[in-house]
């Protein structure tokens, strides 16, 4: 019983900062996709969705299954560095058309053009305010 009322205190004790775009953690996924040139990135703010699995998503295209491969690849690097932060789940790897990096509150779609336009996430998510970068 002990161990579970200390496990409480020490939950109580965190502070748990809100995420918001001007966040160091949401800046960092940014600047790592513009660092291997990442296009059309937009973030959509979830926040305000109930259904919404996450805070926001952001997405970006590039011009071929490596560059999306390197993309979400330095998303993971550069968060892990500069946040100490591993993303909860990955995929999408296998094919790279679509990448899938899930930081739970933030889900990062790196994707081709093509699968982009099938696709139309920022139709599917219209209700979400959208920002360019």
């Amino acid at each position: 019983m002990e161990q579970v009322s200390l496990l409480a205190t020490r939950r109580k004790r965190k502070s748990v900062a809100r995420l918001t775009k001007n966040s160091k953690f949401f800046k960092a996924i940014i600047h790592a996709i513009k660092e291997k040139k990442g296009e059309n990135i937009l973030a959509l703010d979830l926040r305000k969705i109930p259904e919404a699995v996450a805070d926001f998503f952001i997405v970006c295209e590039a011009s071929s299954t490596t560059q999306v491969k390197a993309i979400a690849d330095f998303v993971e690097h550069h968060v892990e560095q500069t946040m100490e932060e591993s993303p909860y789940h990955s995929e999408g790897q296998q094919s790279a058309h679509w990448i899938l990096v899930d930081y739970v509150n933030v889900v990062v779609h790196v994707m081709l053009p093509e699968t982009r336009k099938f696709y139309k996430l920022e139709e599917m998510w219209n209700d979400a305010e959208g920002e360019e970068y």
